[in-house]
């Protein structure tokens, strides 16, 4: 079995899938409660216990993450941010590496959709055309809505982690061929 994790501090999206590609598994660990976590070791402590009990369930083989933002990009996260996430994406990827007892691999998010056939047109948000494919192509991904009929956050990062996790079956499937 393939464990991908979209690594957060504010949500970490991971999805179970075995050895024929079907989705197992396909939860997030929503940390946002800010009275629960008050700071990164405690995050971490919640999910090093998740993953312990993930490996008592299921065969994990394989762990797949995506890879941290490497590069400010206009509009999006500041260097405390992107080095607060690059930090807690270690710390997760070293809890992976204690529990299954092997590196876990690193895939770039395009890389990931890319492999997994998604294409994203310019300009165009790429969290909503890769929900808008499981929705269309994977029968059991689950989408999150408030009350009023919105997308809950937790969705996008459930998605992201399906990805991550198809696209770490593929790249196994094309290593055995």
């Amino acid at each position: 079995m393939i464990l991908g994790l979209d690594i957060s501090t504010s949500i970490t999206g991971y999805t179970v899938i075995d050895e024929n590609g079907s989705i197992v598994l396909n939860e997030a660990w929503n940390f946002t409660n800010k009275n629960k976590f008050e700071s990164i070791f405690e995050k971490a402590a919640y999910v090093k216990k998740q993953i312990a009990e993930l490996s008592q369930k299921h065969q994990i083989k394989k762990v797949y993450i995506e890879k941290s933002l490497q590069s400010f990009s206009t509009g999006f996260s500041s260097a405390k941010t992107l080095s607060t996430l690059a930090s807690f994406n270690g710390v997760v990827s070293w809890i992976c590496f204690e529990v299954f007892g092997h590196e876990p691999q690193y895939i770039a998010a395009t890389s990931a959709r890319k492999t997994c056939g998604i294409k994203i047109e310019k300009g165009v948000k790429a969290k909503e055309v890769v929900l808008k494919h499981l929705i269309d192509n994977e029968p059991s991904f689950v989408l999150c809505l408030t009350r009023t009929g919105s997308v809950k956050p937790e969705s996008y990062d459930k998605a992201d982690s399906i990805i991550i996790a198809k696209a770490g079956f593929l790249c196994e499937q094309n290593s055995r061929s």
